[in-house]
């Protein structure tokens, strides 16, 4: 009995190593993904520069780099690709295809893990500033609202006439497993020059 008593403690010690370490890869190579994906996409701000006004833009294949999200006031700085594929969500934020690409006219949705990149927004308040820079410009959003809606709730991602953004992820944030609902933030576009609730 001691000597399965053993072998099982040391399964046990050996399986929660192994998957310690994977998580620990996994953030270590985000982390390093995310570094080298900012170099992408400051090359492809430069190429567009270059671009001729008369040569078609080239189309973003799905996990390819987007663009850059940051939150100034909660210090998040993540890159965003295209699509929401579990790959392309361990990597950064994933744009939510079937929605305008942000910048353009309509609701860009955006979607990240709650225990990684999107767990700061947790602390977002009404008003904070969240930047967008692709290839194309760079795009201010300014947060109207946030709330916790059903895991099936897909009206938040419904056509706008304006510009705007939502991001999505799970909640609750700490809950360990599949979360059975979603926090959702919305802001829309501003020029900087007309910011609201400035003095």
């Amino acid at each position: 009995m001691q000597r399965v008593l053993g072998w099982t403690q040391r399964l046990f010690f050996i399986t929660g190593t192994l998957a310690l370490g994977y998580v620990g890869f996994t953030l270590l190579y985000a982390r390093l993904y995310q570094v080298s994906a900012k170099h992408s996409l400051e090359n492809q701000i430069h190429e567009e520069e270059a671009r001729p006004v008369t040569q078609p833009r080239p189309a973003i294949k799905r996990g390819g780099v987007l663009g850059r999200m940051d939150i100034p006031r909660l210090g998040v700085s993540v890159v965003v690709l295209q699509g929401t594929s579990p790959r392309t969500l361990r990597l950064g934020a994933g744009h939510i295809e079937g929605t305008p690409l942000p910048g353009e006219a309509g609701n860009s949705g955006l979607a990240g893990h709650r225990d990684t990149f999107f767990r700061e927004l947790k602390d977002v308040r009404r008003d904070d500033d969240i930047q967008l820079q692709t290839a194309t410009g760079l795009f201010h959003y300014q947060v109207d609202w946030a709330k916790v809606v059903a895991s099936d709730e897909v009206s938040v991602l419904a056509p706008s006439t304006e510009a705007s953004l939502t991001l999505v992820t799970c909640y609750p944030f700490y809950m360990v497993g599949p979360a059975p609902k979603r926090f959702v933030v919305r802001a829309h576009r501003y020029e900087p020059s007309a910011r609201v609730g400035e003095h």
